[in-house]
């Protein structure tokens, strides 16, 4: 079992950052450098969505496409976290943003593949 926690979200004015912290901790042996970590999104009335993933340190980075040039995924596998580095936010990046992890080898831009979740941290971006 992994448990994830998410902190960092809250409300800033469109043009603003913030920055989204996932902590880890896992049971049965299992480590946090062998988990694809990810991040998703769901705005009120629409479905989860894909913003980003970084499978494991070294490898391949992920983003969506509004993610991309704004946000930045990263992860400390020494400290067990993973962030999210939210640059010029804009009103349409309000949503709960969810902190995922799965050991599978694929899919890290599908929701369905990831196997924990954390309760999400809301983030609220003002016009």
């Amino acid at each position: 079992q992994v448990q994830l926690v998410e902190s960092g979200g809250g409300l800033v004015q469109a043009g603003g950052s913030l920055r989204l912290s996932c902590a880890a901790s896992a049971a049965s042996g299992r480590t946090f450098s062998t988990l694809a970590m990810g991040w998703f999104r769901q705005a009120p009335g629409k479905e989860r969505e894909f913003v980003a993933a970084v499978p494991r340190s070294g490898g391949n980075i992920y983003y969506a496409d509004f993610a991309k040039d704004r946000f930045t995924i990263s992860r400390d596998d020494a400290k067990n976290t993973m962030d999210l580095k939210m640059n010029i936010l804009k009103p349409e990046d309000t949503a709960v943003y969810y902190c995922a992890a799965t050991s599978r080898w694929y899919g890290y831009t599908q929701r369905r593949f990831y196997d924990y979740w954390g309760q999400g941290t809301q983030v609220t971006v003002s016009s």
